[in-house]
């Protein structure tokens, strides 16, 4: 049986990561709240639970957790936004915060909701990824120059604007601002990539 990359890897001496700095909540151990917050993300559009990434987190401070997840079950599936952007937008974000989790598993979706594999290839380099669409290219600028300047130009408004209208640019904005929370989240806690998947980012 051949080894999975992350076992060749540290075959050839990479040191392990990390250990996740919260222990995990087995679910024959659940409260009340605990199961309550379980049995909403299963029941939302999700569709269901999977105790790692900002999950397993949230289950250590439940109520906290109920609002979060219902935000980003919003956030995720109900704006005006759409999802090739959203997920665009949701990448350069977990790039910015070198999010282990949260890169891995949106990379995928992103991929299905049609970023092309070379645009998702140059995010995780941390480069422009100038043959991507020009929609792609505005929410790009948009987003970098947020997490850069902590303001937004004009000009750069102006064309994601343009795309999006007022709902979806207010909706855009808060999209960047719960992932960057899930990121924080991730990345305080030392949350890895989904078993099996290679991280994919140097730490």
């Amino acid at each position: 049986m051949s080894k999975s990359p992350l076992r060749r890897l540290r075959a050839k001496g990479s040191p392990r990561p990390a250990p996740p700095r919260l222990p995990a909540v087995t679910e024959h151990n659940f409260t009340l709240e605990q199961r309550a917050l379980v049995d909403a993300i299963k029941s939302g559009p999700r569709g269901r639970f999977s105790n790692d990434g900002p999950f397993a987190v949230f289950l250590h401070a439940p109520a906290f957790g109920q609002l979060a997840q219902q935000l980003g079950a919003h956030l995720r599936f109900q704006t005006s936004v759409p999802p090739r952007l959203s997920e665009f937008a949701i990448l350069v974000t977990a790039q910015h915060w070198k999010a282990q989790y949260e890169w891995a598993a949106h990379a995928v979706m992103a991929e299905q909701a049609g970023v092309k594999p070379q645009t998702i290839r140059g995010l995780k380099a941390g480069r422009r990824p100038k043959s991507a669409p020009r929609d792609e290219m505005a929410i790009y600028a948009f987003v970098k120059e947020l997490y850069a300047r902590r303001r937004v130009s004009d000009a750069s408004f102006k064309r994601v604007h343009a795309l999006l209208g007022d709902a979806g640019t207010v909706e855009l904005v808060g999209i960047l601002g719960y992932y960057a929370l899930v990121s924080m989240t991730l990345d305080v806690f030392r949350m890895p990539a989904p078993d099996g998947t290679p991280a994919p980012f140097g730490e």
